[in-house]
């Protein structure tokens, strides 16, 4: 006899959803997510949906009608809790747009907890659209299966971000002048962490010192060659999460 299909098929949309999701409550989907249901996923009625709302976890839901411009839906069951995700942030300088929505996307990929933005002298972005960039982290966790979304702070300065830091959390600073090789730091680390990284201009002399100076901060060496911005977090989120992280669960 031919295997019974998965349900809900893994090819089934993920969608997030304000508010908190409960069993039989009902939703009606408007605007994008709507058309990306109706038109780019091509549901029907009766058709399974993921939902997500970062609050209780993942639910299913089947699809009760399409319309031109809405879709309804019905929660049938729980299928698991909202995940524990490591207690490991990044602090990354700005960068050009395209380059910090690609570290938006592949730091929640990775599993970061938050994202804290900060503007330093050599940023060539000093803005953050933050309605945007939590649209890019939605899309990249229902891309990725994530039930847990990562916060993402309003930027800040370097000074800022040195004077408020928390006494209890571990700084690694990505410093392309050299340190610790990252994966040693990360060995011998326990307890809340975070990863620093610069802008497309890198550190000045400056905010170096400070960095330095400060007594949470470790600075550390990502290879022998100079990084992106955007590839040094990658990396080290990367590194982290093979070492410290949950990619060993």
């Amino acid at each position: 006899m031919p295997a019974t299909p998965a349900w809900p098929p893994k090819s089934a949309p993920r969608l997030f959803l304000p508010g908190e999701i409960g069993l039989g409550r009902t939703f009606g989907i408007e605007g994008n997510q709507a058309n990306y249901l109706a038109r780019v996923m091509r549901v029907g009625e009766g058709d399974a949906v993921i939902l997500c709302d970062d609050v209780t976890g993942e639910w299913l839901s089947r699809v009760t009608q399409v319309d031109k411009r809405r879709v309804d839906l019905m929660v049938e069951r729980n299928l698991k809790p909202r995940e524990s995700v490591p207690d490991f942030w990044l602090c990354s300088a700005l960068l050009k747009k395209d380059r910090f929505d690609l570290l938006l996307e592949k730091a929640t990929e990775l599993g970061v907890a938050a994202i804290r933005p900060l503007v330093t002298r050599r940023c060539v972005a000093d803005k953050l659209n933050l309605d945007r960039a939590r649209n890019a982290v939605v899309e990249a966790a229902e891309q990725c299966a994530r039930t847990a979304l990562p916060t993402i702070a309003e930027p800040v300065s370097l000074d800022a971000l040195l004077r408020g830091w928390p006494d209890g959390r571990t700084l690694f600073f990505a410093d392309e002048n050299g340190g610790t090789p990252a994966a040693s730091a990360f060995a011998d680390s326990s307890g809340p962490s975070a990863l620093l990284t610069g802008p497309e201009g890198g550190f000045d002399d400056t905010e170096r010192a400070a960095i330095r100076a400060h007594p949470r901060a470790v600075a550390i060496s990502l290879g022998p060659r100079i990084l992106r911005g955007e590839t040094a977090a990658i990396a080290g989120l990367a590194l982290w999460m093979g070492i410290k992280g949950d990619w060993q669960d």
